[in-house]
């Protein structure tokens, strides 16, 4: 079996993978779909980070291809509909990174709410700029995060250890932690709050969360992170808000387009502003964290491919199953479109074929039903290609 992993991923997720038995050819670009079209002949799992566009057509094309790793938190770069109706399970890492995420927001808090920013430019440039205007501590200024997730609940916990009023804005009822004050809409927030947070998901609902109209009901001289989406603000608002001083500083990891690789140059409106902080996309990017992120997804790539098991796949049903015995039997993996009457057919197709099942399982959601049946070695050699002529089928595989 071979992986392709793109993108420079950790080394950690090369030796997982290789200690599992699997090939691997590694690149340091991302690609554009023809490019990865070309390279995915024969390869049956594929990892990528946040530059690679996977799209339908890709999908249509690779024939070989059982699942996708994303090294990230993120997958809105990977067509999770067409990779569903191709049989493709996709793992990602929701956790792995959130405390590199929530430690450089502390870090920039810091940097913003002190001026220091522009105090380092300064020096930099041979200008001895020792004045204490606008310069101010954390303790006892309002924070206000938007999304109380992994991350956001992390960034509360940091900054109320250092003395910040915390408040929070999440769709979904969450429950507070430690003294953080819930609010029941974003512009309660936007009103009470002078450091502003971001820590939303890619949901199409969010592009422009921040628009002018929010702009307008924020706290005059606040101060705006973004280290979820670049979908989120809108930097045109935000760079004009930034240039009157009602946003008295920003800092901004993510943008609405990212150069493709280092040899791009990146442009934004935001560049050159006062007390801004722009950096290329690296909430997550420590070691620690890319280490852990290769070892946990290589890991549930190594569960799927061994074992079938989808429990943390963000796109298939998800069923979490032991092992198999290979000296005592085999397991059958059957994705079908998820309508009515196809275990039935499966089953139907196990009793022609003399299969003794042994256990059997079956999850499905609004695209798919995964089933799965662990069953006696000796069956006849016409199974595997009566289960692939079965209505509605997408894949199959014996493990």
């Amino acid at each position: 079996m071979k992986t392709l992993l793109l993108e420079n991923i950790h080394p950690g997720a090369v030796a997982a993978l290789e200690s599992g038995g699997i090939q691997v050819l590694s690149a340091r670009d991302a690609q554009d779909e023809d490019g990865l079209i070309a390279k995915l002949d024969g390869v049956s799992i594929l990892g990528i980070r946040s530059r690679t566009q996977i799209s339908s057509r890709v999908f249509e094309r690779a024939r070989d291809l059982l699942a996708v790793g994303a090294y990230c938190i993120g997958t809105n770069q990977i067509d999770l509909h067409a990779a569903s109706l191709h049989g493709v399970a996709v793992f990602n890492a929701p956790y792995s990174n959130t405390r590199s995420v929530a430690e450089l927001v502390i870090a920039e808090i810091v940097l913003l709410i002190r001026n220091l920013y522009d105090k380092i430019v300064k020096a930099h440039l041979g200008i001895w700029d020792k004045s204490a205007e606008h310069a101010r501590e954390v303790r006892g200024k309002k924070l206000g995060i938007i999304g109380f997730g992994n991350i956001g609940s992390q960034v509360s916990t940091l900054a109320e250890s250092m003395g910040m009023d915390v408040y929070y804005y999440d769709i979904v009822d969450k429950l507070s932690i430690g003294n953080a004050t819930r609010v029941s809409t974003l512009k309660d927030l936007l009103h009470v709050a002078q450091i502003i947070t971001i820590h939303v998901d890619g949901n199409p609902a969010n592009v422009n969360l921040i628009d002018d109209e929010e702009f307008r009901a924020m706290k005059e001289g606040v101060i705006l992170l973004n280290l979820s989406r670049g979908h989120v603000v809108n930097i045109d608002a935000l760079a004009r808000n930034l240039s009157s001083g009602k946003v008295a500083g920003a800092a901004i990891d993510v943008f609405p387009r990212e150069p493709k690789d280092d040899k791009e140059a990146f442009v934004s409106p935001l560049k050159g502003l006062h007390n801004v902080i722009l950096t290329p996309h690296i909430g997550g990017s420590t070691e620690e964290a890319q280490e852990n992120i290769a070892h946990f997804v290589s890991s549930k790539l190594l569960e799927y491919v061994r074992t079938g098991s989808t429990f943390t796949s963000v796109n298939f049903p998800r069923i979490n199953l032991p092992k198999t015995d290979g000296s005592q039997s085999h397991r059958l993996l059957h994705v079908h479109h998820n309508v009515p009457g196809v275990l039935s057919h499966i089953n139907g197709i196990f009793a022609k074929n003399n299969v003794n099942v042994l256990s059997q399982y079956l999850r499905t959601n609004e695209l798919i039903g995964y089933a799965i049946a662990d069953v006696d070695k000796e069956y006849k050699d016409s199974l595997l290609d009566d289960l692939s002529k079965v209505e509605h089928t997408i894949k199959v595989r014996i493990l």
